[in-house]
């Protein structure tokens, strides 16, 4: 008992620091009409890598987008509240929508292939998930390590306040069977429109835990239709 208090103590400090971050800082972007031209990004440089799906089984990467257009959502890490939420809205979106659109979209975490059905079970995600638990892709596309703040901007996909974030955070840590951070902390994610091929439509690289790419953007850059994310009671004229 003894010994799990400690981790636990340890546990919320470590996320303390790395999520103690006021929620409404962020780098500044472009207004949210117009787009991030793709960074330069080889999305070649990752065409060994491979992908882990839940059951452990290796996929090469470029087979996620080799046939068809693909959005790809890169996760800091599946304890992020802020990737949380994301995911959260992610999973909003309509299978047909992206049918109708010939579009896949799927998230990559950094974390055991393990983890990938309870975090989908908690976010209520059922598009495709994978995990990159060497960040060889992460590596390969330079993804960010360490977070970069400027600008006071709320994430329109973040619902939880901080304190309750971290709180969330640290719940989720001590129910894992393996007591994990599920990921790199310090790294940092991104979101791509990659194909068919290796065609690079759109990409992003997150500067901070709430740098994420915004979903519609994403959806409507890929001629998927658009989501209301704004959770407010619709008013019908009869």
């Amino acid at each position: 008992i003894v010994t799990s208090l400690l981790k636990i103590t340890i546990m919320s400090a470590s996320l303390e620091k790395t999520l103690g971050a006021p929620q409404t800082v962020q780098i500044k972007r472009t207004p949210q009409n117009q787009h991030d031209p793709p960074p330069i990004t080889n999305i070649k440089a990752a065409k060994d890598c491979f992908v882990v799906n839940c059951y452990g089984r290796k996929i090469p990467f470029p087979a996620l987008y080799e046939k068809t257009k693909t959005i790809l959502v890169f996760l800091r890490h599946f304890l992020c509240y802020t990737c949380r939420d994301y995911v959260e809205d992610l999973a909003k979106i309509p299978e047909k929508y992206l049918k109708d659109a010939d579009v896949r979209l799927i998230v990559i975490g950094q974390s055991s292939h393990d983890h990938i059905q309870g975090f989908c079970t908690q976010t209520g995600y059922t598009h495709e998930m994978y995990v990159d638990p060497t960040r060889s892709i992460y590596k390969s596309l330079q993804m960010k390590q360490g977070e970069i703040f400027h600008q006071a901007v709320r994430s329109p996909h973040v619902k939880s306040s901080t304190l309750n974030g971290v709180f969330k955070s640290v719940w989720s840590a001590m129910k894992s069977p393996a007591f994990d951070f599920q990921g790199d902390p310090a790294q940092q994610g991104g979101a791509f429109i990659i194909g068919p091929g290796d065609k690079l439509h759109f990409g992003h690289l997150d500067l901070n835990r709430l740098d994420h790419a915004p979903i519609n953007l994403l959806l409507q850059l890929a001629g998927v239709k658009t989501v209301d994310f704004t959770h407010k009671a619709k008013i019908i004229d009869i």
